[in-house]
């Protein structure tokens, strides 16, 4: 199977001595990074709804944004993301033979980078796939990338066999991913606290996030190819109800946790 997940809007640039790989859409990368460098500060601010000092980090990071980065100004991208997912994710505990496995399954969407490999090397950078980026193709990424995301995603199952997706990404990224266009069945798994309040398990964000990453890392670490394994997820907790369920959208509940 295949696992996608979001980005993150923070970064771990802590330097690593794992080889990387090129990003399949580097020459969109540079081109997207080339657009929003012609951007002022307060049109950059507003495009992502940034702080004064945000929005001047994220101008110098475009202006020095490189065609053809050295290893000294790119990270690979599972390490270098350091946000929620990333938290349950793991990704630098993975031994050498679970990272191969998770090359080959795991892509991470991007608003810059379109999907990315975890070994791709990416410099850093903020551009929310949200963002209403005027480019030739339209007004915002999710007309930039139309459904490319898509034929790359099923390439990419095809290399490895499946026509599996696991989506553990946000809304908001797998939204860019053209539903017509993509050829695989989708699994959305939905995480759940259930305070015990007698309302019932509600989403929380946090945690859903961090489940999310669990996931692809349970998914990774198991190196799971049948979309029913994914029932027997347990870390931190979560259980999979099957009266809740259904086969595109497992729903897995824990207590509501008390710290």
């Amino acid at each position: 199977m295949l696992v996608v997940i979001s980005p993150a809007k923070r970064l771990d640039w802590a330097e690593r001595d794992v080889a990387t790989t090129q990003p399949d859409f580097q020459d969109d990368a540079v081109r997207l990074a080339k657009t929003a460098r012609n951007l002022t500060l307060g049109k950059l601010k507003g495009l992502m709804d940034l702080s004064d000092d945000l929005a001047r980090l994220n101008r110098d990071r475009f202006n020095a944004f490189e065609t053809e980065p050295s290893d000294q100004t790119t990270r690979p991208a599972a390490l270098a993301f350091a946000g929620d997912t990333y938290q349950g994710l793991e990704a630098a505990s993975l031994d050498a033979d679970e990272m191969a496995w998770a090359q080959e399954h795991l892509r991470i969407l991007s608003g810059l980078y379109g999907v990315l490999r975890p070994l791709d090397a990416i410099q850093p950078y903020r551009l929310e796939m949200g963002s209403r980026l005027k480019t030739r193709r339209g007004t915002n990424l999710y007309d930039y990338w139309r459904d490319g995301l898509s034929k790359a995603l099923n390439a990419q199952a095809e290399q490895v066999g499946t026509d599996v997706l696991i989506n553990c990404a946000s809304q908001e990224y797998f939204g860019a991913v053209a539903p017509k266009a993509l050829k695989l069945w989708v699994i959305t798994p939905q995480f759940m606290e259930d305070k015990g309040d007698g309302k019932g398990p509600k989403i929380v964000s946090f945690f859903a996030k961090k489940a999310r990453g669990a996931m692809a890392r349970f998914i990774v670490q198991n190196r799971l190819t049948d979309a029913d394994a994914i029932r027997d997820f347990d870390i931190g907790g979560y259980a999979w109800q099957e009266t809740a369920s259904t086969p595109d959208k497992p729903v897995f509940v824990r207590p509501y946790p008390s710290s």
